[in-house]
């Protein structure tokens, strides 16, 4: 074998990230770095933060609708293989003159044409991402679940946090999963805000953080729990639910008191840093495999309480 064929072998894998808003591509392509990938990262304009490009060996920003650049930069460095991760703000579709504005190519009109200019399929987040997936993947680029590599980021089951819901808050994630798990199977979103067993806001394309300041205009005295959970038939490649700083400070504000995310299937960023700023505020955290089962005590946790 000669040397340019050995050397050829041996490089690193140079791996995609379509990158969104907020941290969690930040805390992606660090540890596909730390695996010995390059990172190759489609931008999308808009949502990243220039904090992101240090850790990318390619880099460039791209509107929502240029698939095509998007795709040919992939390619031109060699990536086969490819990640999401952040938010994407859906709401920006829906601005005035956004079809315009983010300058569709001929490629995402090939895809979307159905959702965007004839309105003759719905523009919901599976199907706008199945597209997605599908585009890329007949342009040789396979997507995989960024959780692959940063498995430590899913939540695992019990309370996190030193103050325990009380019994009547338990009732309320129940009643908030099952509804939850619901909204999930009919792809309009991932949370619901519960107090007392009746619904106070449930998330559609605002985003959880709405939805929450939502339930705390309705309810100004406070004290109600926040219930997010996977899709009953959740794509692990894109749409994860996220937790992080941004969901306590947010649940802060509107008084909410409790925050309940389903064990394993959830995305929480900056672990330490944000269970102390949760404690701080006697803000609950609990993650649950299952609503039907008795919701865990870490022994641990409660004993420090």
């Amino acid at each position: 074998m000669n040397e340019g064929m050995s050397n050829s072998l041996e490089s690193p894998e140079v791996f995609g990230l379509v990158a969104g808003w907020g941290h969690y591509p930040l805390e992606v392509a660090r540890r596909l770095k730390s695996a010995g990938k390059r990172v190759c990262c489609v931008a999308l304009a808009g949502h990243v933060s220039d904090d992101l490009k240090q850790w990318c060996d390619s880099y460039q920003v791209f509107g929502l609708g240029r698939m095509g650049a998007q795709t040919k930069f992939f390619r031109r460095h060699g990536v086969r293989r490819a990640t999401m991760a952040g938010k994407v703000f859906k709401t920006k579709l829906l601005e005035r003159f956004s079809f315009i504005r983010h300058r569709p190519d001929w490629l995402f009109l090939k895809y979307f044409y159905k959702q965007f200019v004839t309105g003759t399929e719905n523009r919901n987040d599976d199907t706008m991402l199945l597209t997605v997936t599908r585009l890329y993947q007949d342009r040789g680029i396979e997507f995989v679940p960024a959780t692959d590599f940063v498995p430590e980021l899913l939540i695992q089951e019990g309370v996190h946090t030193r103050r325990i819901p009380t019994a009547a808050q338990r009732q309320d994630i129940r009643f908030g999963w099952e509804l939850a798990k619901a909204m999930g199977g009919l792809d309009i979103g991932q949370s619901v805000a519960v107090k007392g067993r009746a619904i106070l806001a449930v998330e559609a394309i605002e985003g959880t953080d709405e939805c929450i300041r939502r339930a705390g205009t309705l309810c100004p005295a406070g004290g109600f729990t926040v219930v997010k959970v996977a899709k009953p038939q959740q794509d692990l490649r894109f749409d994860m639910p996220t937790i992080g700083e941004g969901t306590i400070r947010t649940m802060a504000e509107a008084k909410a008191s409790v925050l309940a995310v389903e064990a394993n299937m959830t995305i929480f960023l900056e672990q330490e840093r944000v269970l102390k700023l949760a404690d701080s505020l006697g803000i609950a955290i609990i993650a649950v495999k299952d609503q039907s089962q008795t919701l865990p005590i870490n022994e641990t946790t409660a004993q420090s309480a």
